[in-house]
């Protein structure tokens, strides 16, 4: 019995250890313990570690398990106080259904590869899904030409509605190399917009003042990266691919979430 009881107070022992810097921060009634007795405890956690190693291994697993979790919970959270600007922001740029009974939002940025990747499985959703909506959301982190580029793919998007504007977007995004101003005026030259206009657009401060908001947006959500999905009351990262994206849809519209318990 006293070995047991030993395993599981050298157990709770090293929890504490890992939980906080040293055992002086610990609860009052550890830090009220004599020398003495903190190094008999010390030497049953060495001794107990040494003999069962796993623990350590066990406690980290539950430790990062904790830590997805109070994330999950975190930006669960954010994305709650966020709708306004998610779904209904100023400038918003909607394909497929505008009525649409689930509204997947992509936050993308025109020089990420993944994004690249993940195009083809927005836009094939997009046509197999006649009621989703699409909310794309320019979050030009990876360089500063991106920055250029989603300015004057807003600025486009003030001369081409809808799925015109689509277009634009999957030229832009299906381009070779980088892809920064140069690039974006050129595809707006190929599909005849006003270049006059496109140049005053995407200089101006209100679109500048989007995009600002848009990268503020993403901090506020927790985005590290792109593509990043906003769907129901989770956030997906990376470019999963069509089915997973799929099959989070239809979860959805079961249950508000991306998995259904």
């Amino acid at each position: 019995m006293r070995f047991s009881f030993l395993s599981r107070a050298a157990t709770l022992a090293v929890l504490a250890l890992i939980a906080t810097p040293s055992l002086v921060q610990a609860p009052a009634a550890a830090a009220e313990l004599s020398a003495t007795e903190k190094t008999a405890i010390e030497q049953v956690v060495r001794d107990y570690l040494l003999r069962n190693p796993e623990v350590l291994q066990e406690a980290m697993v539950e430790l990062e398990k904790r830590q997805q979790e109070g994330q999950r919970k975190a930006q669960e959270d954010a994305v709650a106080a966020e709708m306004a600007a998610l779904y209904d922001a100023e400038g918003n740029i909607v394909v497929g259904n505008p009525k649409g009974d689930v509204t997947l939002v992509e936050f993308f940025d025109y020089n990420c590869g993944y994004c690249k990747r993940a195009l083809d499985d927005v836009t094939a959703l997009v046509k197999q899904d006649p009621k989703l909506r699409v909310i794309l959301k320019d979050f030009p982190i990876l360089r500063p030409e991106s920055l250029d580029a989603a300015l004057y793919a807003r600025a486009a998007q003030h001369q081409l509605p809808g799925e015109k504007f689509f277009d634009y977007h999957t030229r832009l995004m299906s381009s070779k190399g980088l892809v920064g101003k140069e690039r974006a005026v050129a595809v707006a030259k190929e599909m005849g917009l006003d270049l006059a206009r496109l140049e005053k657009d995407a200089t101006s401060d209100a679109l500048k003042a989007e995009v600002r908001e848009t990268l503020a947006l993403g901090d506020r959500l927790s985005l590290t990266g792109t593509p990043a999905f906003v769907l129901g009351k989770d956030v997906v990262f990376g470019a999963v691919g069509h089915d997973p994206l799929k099959q989070a849809i239809a979860s959805v519209r079961q249950c508000g979430r991306t998995t259904c318990s």
